[in-house]
């Protein structure tokens, strides 16, 4: 495999062309790079060749992964949040995407007033409409956005999130990163708020939702590799059981077979 540094360059060429041809500005957009399954070695790796951002879908994992990683890199965690890993996940990440009710956004008000923190989010919106994936219902957007507003003032929004549906063509995706975009800026317009980040896009099909608006772009595969399939890269020591394959039981600590970035 190429040297991360020159894996970057072609992605950023890549993007670069993305803004050029949609009429937007390079540094407008920013590499989301998803470590999942991977070490600690793989977040220096990319703070080394200048990337500033790291995805975990886990909390659990970036729990001992940031624990053991170098520092000068913000947190985000992408994948799905339950109620009772809130308070880990506001210790831990600087940005959470995955919003994805009213009621989720409660519990990390209350906990964020707990302890004092300024929880900066993204709702999680399911475009597609597919079971398989988290989200709220683009008509849910509005109502939440308003209670959050009212009920919930330590919370800032700042955008909304999506996956698009697996699938060989890019292209596939393009509309369901424009149905987001056009959500966003219906919500912008009616509600007379600024929702500046829009996270969408993933190895597969990032061009495209440069294209379409994003701004922050979930970056795994196409950066590091395929995941690591039958080795944890949960350090010696830290204890429980490692997964060793299969999205179900993926528990954090240990790498899962289906790559979702």
């Amino acid at each position: 495999m190429k040297p991360l540094s020159e894996i970057l360059e072609e992605v950023e060429g890549r993007i670069s062309a993305a803004c050029a041809r949609s009429g937007r500005r390079r540094e407008d957009v920013e590499i989301v790079a998803v470590t999942k399954t991977h070490g600690e070695d793989v977040v220096r790796e990319a703070r080394d060749a200048g990337l500033r951002i790291v995805g975990e879908n886990k909390v659990q994992e970036a729990k001992w992964k940031k624990a053991a990683s170098v520092s000068g890199m913000d947190w985000h965690l992408i994948g799905h949040l339950q109620g009772n890993k809130v308070r880990a996940a506001l210790e831990l990440f600087d940005v959470i995407h995955s919003v994805d009710s009213a009621k989720l956004a409660d519990r990390i008000n209350a906990i964020a007033d707990e302890i004092g923190a300024r929880p900066r989010v993204l709702l999680e919106v399911n475009v597609s409409g597919e079971k398989s994936k988290s989200g709220m219902k683009p008509e849910d957007v509005e109502p939440t956005l308003r209670h959050i507003a009212q009920e919930c003032p330590r919370v800032t929004v700042e955008g909304l999130m999506t996956m698009a549906p697996f699938s060989e063509n890019a292209e596939d995706a393009r509309p369901f990163f424009r149905r987001l975009r056009t959500l966003r800026d219906e919500m912008e317009s009616k509600l007379g708020i600024g929702l500046p980040r829009l996270s969408m896009g993933m190895s597969g099909d990032y061009e495209v939702a440069v294209e379409e608006g994003a701004t922050w772009v979930r970056l795994g595969t196409v950066l590091f590799g395929e995941r690591p399939k039958a080795k944890s890269v949960r350090p010696e020591g830290d204890g429980g059981d490692f997964a060793t394959g299969g999205l179900d039981s993926y528990s954090g600590a240990g790498p899962t077979v289906k790559v979702l970035d």
